[in-house]
């Protein structure tokens, strides 16, 4: 398995998984969501981007993997 950090552009899950902006929401009835913090404060970023992102001017590399809830542990 390929490492969120390293692979998930080419894994076609895009640069959001591994971005320290985005956060993945989970909604009542399980749909998940990506949801980009940049969104709050720069007009240029789509709050729910559409997946996946290629390329991104606000891509900020997670550190830390992401748990299960899509947040770093």
């Amino acid at each position: 398995m390929t490492d969120a950090r390293s692979g998930a552009a080419a894994e076609g899950r895009g640069l959001c998984f591994a971005c320290a902006h985005a956060r993945v929401i989970t909604s009542a009835r399980g749909s998940s969501f990506v949801l980009c913090d940049l969104s709050r404060t720069d007009e240029r970023f789509a709050k729910y981007p559409r997946l996946p992102v290629l390329a991104c001017a606000g891509f900020a590399k997670l550190e830390e993997p992401r748990g299960a809830q899509g947040r770093p542990r």
